[in-house]
């Protein structure tokens, strides 16, 4: 059974490192160590932590920084990147004005 099904397995304690506060997900400025602690507090996937740091739900939905997060998951959980599943990801949104969508014509 891999560590990430296997939630009682120990990884071991939170133990911080020089670079724990470069900056992973630019969107949402999440750094390597707060990706770490949410690691060590239990959540072993990319949807969970993306559910709890907002990493990839910024305006670039993880293409910034998904490939990034998932080799600190794999790095922390001692598993190759091949066993996480991609995190869900949508096509960037941007607001739009109401007239646009209403297609109004001068008339």
């Amino acid at each position: 059974m891999s560590k990430i099904n296997d939630r009682s397995k120990d990884i071991g304690k939170f133990i911080p490192q020089a670079d724990d506060d470069t900056i992973i997900c630019r969107c949402e400025e999440v750094t390597k160590g707060e990706i770490r602690q949410a690691i060590h507090a239990g959540m072993f996937t990319l949807q969970e932590v993306r559910k709890y740091l907002r990493t990839g739900m910024g305006l670039c939905q993880g293409q910034t920084c998904g490939k990034l997060v998932k080799k600190i998951i794999s790095q922390e959980l001692g598993i190759s990147p091949l066993e996480l599943e991609s995190a869900v990801s949508r096509a960037p949104m941007r607001p739009i004005e109401m007239k646009v969508l209403g297609n109004e014509r001068k008339g």
